[in-house]
């Protein structure tokens, strides 16, 4: 699959998931859609969240792996897709980890 195509499809279904999960969360958490990749042959999308509370995560990924089937769905509807990626929804660590970084930089200030 081309970048610039894989690229593409990771936008879509960022602002697919982002609205999904706004549409279905319980908002008992404030769960955001950080990031989403493609593999290279496109069959896989990986995509990543935090949620604050921080102590909300694996409740929101155990509550997002049940919902994954719904999203492809989702999917199918609300995009030009013809056959959507399968979809893994994970913490994004990365992101959690920049959070903490920045924070003790502001402690050292």
């Amino acid at each position: 699959m081309r970048e610039v195509k894989k690229e593409k499809l990771g936008e879509i279904i960022h602002r697919l998931a982002a609205e999904f999960v706004q549409k279905e969360s319980t908002k008992a958490s404030l769960l955001t859609i950080t990031r989403v990749v493609v593999s290279d042959n496109g069959k896989v999308a990986k995509i990543f969240f935090t949620t604050i509370p921080e102590s909300q995560e694996e409740t929101a990924e155990k509550f997002l792996g049940r919902k994954s089937g719904e999203f492809k769905q989702y999917l199918r509807d609300h995009s030009k897709i013809g056959f959507p990626p399968m979809c893994r929804f994970h913490i994004d660590l990365g992101e959690r980890n920049r959070q903490r970084l920045d924070e003790l930089s502001e402690e050292i200030k």
